[in-house]
């Protein structure tokens, strides 16, 4: 059975929030997810001057004629 609950990290031991109903010494897999917003500032300015190099290397623009108004809309 799955159970889902937060947890504190606190000198080297993960504490639950809550009661877990687990029996002593029984294993469980654990899946690791964040939720401090702080543990990823880190990471934001490589990762906006990546989505701006990204962004610059774009090409916006069409290498023939744009269609007018009327051809867009398929007007008679």
């Amino acid at each position: 059975m799955a159970q889902f609950t937060e947890a504190v990290y606190t000198n080297g031991v993960l504490k639950p929030k809550e009661e877990l109903g687990l029996r002593e010494a029984q294993r469980v897999r654990l899946i690791i997810e964040a939720l401090d917003d702080d543990a990823d500032r880190g990471d934001r300015p490589a990762a906006l001057r990546r989505l701006l190099a990204g962004i610059e290397g774009m090409r916006f623009y069409s290498p023939g004629r744009l269609p007018s108004r009327d051809e867009l809309h398929d007007r008679p």
